[in-house]
């Protein structure tokens, strides 16, 4: 499983990279999670022209619209990597981790850039919560600032 965000972006091909690595050796199917904070969810519907009139908007078509989402298809499209699109809302971390158990995921990923310890406590850090609690092995790619 990717973990993917709007942060992450910049960092496409390392993630890119850190994933075909695993998966196309073992012929696995990819899982690309984005996980939404309520304001974020909120703010993507709006930009993305979402119909929130509906009772539900599904998260799995709202992330599959993002454009980071869009950039690791494409990626692993290229490369013949088979893949599926999961969204969730919540707070980042524990819902990386959920969707990890959900999933049965063999290995999460999730990229991230180097802070401070004052920084993590201030903070928090989305990768390091979910390094301490998947259900599974966490490569962490740091991003080249």
């Amino acid at each position: 499983m990717l973990a993917v965000g709007p942060g992450d972006a910049d960092r496409s091909d390392q993630l890119a990279e850190a994933v075909l690595e695993v998966a196309k050796p073992a012929d696995a199917t990819v899982v690309l999670a984005h996980v939404f904070t309520s304001n974020e969810y909120d703010e993507v519907l709006d930009r993305l022209d979402f119909d929130t009139d509906l009772d539900t908007v599904d998260p799995n078509a709202v992330a599959a619209r993002h454009s980071t989402i869009h950039d690791m298809e494409s990626i692993l499209e290229e490369h013949g990597v088979d893949y599926e699109v999961r969204g969730a809302v919540g707070e980042h971390g524990p819902t990386i981790v959920d969707l990890a158990d959900s999933t049965a995921a063999n290995r999460v990923i999730v990229g991230g850039r180097r802070r401070s310890p004052t920084g993590k406590a201030v903070f928090g850090s989305t990768a390091q919560e979910v390094m301490l609690s998947a259900p599974c092995p966490v490569t962490f790619v740091r991003h080249d600032e």
